[in-house]
């Protein structure tokens, strides 16, 4: 498991997952919106936010997700959700910078500065819970949005009913992951449990059933996620041989490019 060194002050508390569709034909208005109005008015200037990377999935991407049909979004096609942008709160400073970001959504809706033409497929704020690293000095969870890693595998992992919470995270963290790492594109994984939406928040989105006994495992790699997509197989098949969960959603991103429209044209 990964720990703080002497330097290592500033921490990731509370993490926003947001996964968008835009709707088709307006790929690059939505792309320009929120990387140049949304992405920073909407969290990256509140107190608290300090760190934010946006992702995209491609057509031959999604084509790599698994399993299909997903429990986790049951009422969606598998290939549903293009982008994905990932935040950082600063541990400690959590509620403040929600509570920040729900009003300043509430008023860049009313200001009008919103995107209709788009659906939220997944946008939930989850907790930290541990973090380890492949190599003994890897980059730390605080700069992984920051360092120029080649792509990101967000998987979804659902204990079985009758299995601990606290015990199937403890082997997820201890026994299931170490021993999967080592040769694997995986760099650094980041574990973390979902906040329920609140009641009356400004998202509208399908249900994704069995929240309370979900793992969100944020997997960075160091090559293209298309390289070696059966080393994230394998970890599945980890995963599920333990007898204490198994992988509801699996899907690969890379990096957007930003200040350009590079992959608008390859989504669909």
């Amino acid at each position: 498991m990964w720990q703080p060194g002497p330097y290592d002050n500033v921490l990731v508390g509370t993490i926003l997952f947001t996964m968008v569709e835009p709707h088709r034909g307006r790929e690059v208005d939505y792309n320009r919106w929120y990387e140049r109005d949304h992405y920073l008015a909407g969290c990256m200037i509140g107190k608290g936010w300090f760190a934010g990377r946006r992702w995209v999935a491609t057509a031959d991407l999604k084509k790599l997700r698994f399993p299909d049909p997903s429990p986790f979004l049951p009422s969606l096609p598998i290939d549903t959700g293009s982008y994905l942008a990932t935040y950082w709160i600063h541990k400690g400073e959590d509620a403040e910078a929600i509570a920040w970001g729900s009003e300043q959504v509430a008023w860049l809706h009313e200001h009008g500065r919103m995107f209709p033409e788009r659906d939220h497929v997944h946008t939930l704020m989850y907790v930290t819970r541990w973090s380890l690293t492949r190599d003994p000095d890897g980059v730390p969870p605080a700069l992984a949005l920051e360092h120029p890693f080649a792509g990101l595998v967000a998987l979804f992992v659902e204990r079985t009913p009758d299995t601990d919470a606290r015990e199937f995270s403890n082997w997820l963290r201890d026994d299931c992951l170490p021993a999967a790492l080592p040769d694997s594109p995986v760099s650094l994984v980041i574990g973390s449990t979902p906040i329920p939406l609140p009641e009356g928040a400004p998202v509208f989105q399908p249900e994704n059933p069995d929240h309370d006994r979900r793992v969100l495992l944020l997997c960075f790699l160091d090559e293209d996620p298309r390289n070696r997509w059966q080393a994230i197989h394998a970890l599945a098949d980890r995963i599920s041989v333990g007898g204490h969960g198994s992988v509801s959603w699996a899907a690969p991103f890379i990096p957007t490019i930003p200040g350009t429209d590079t992959y608008t044209d390859e989504l669909w």
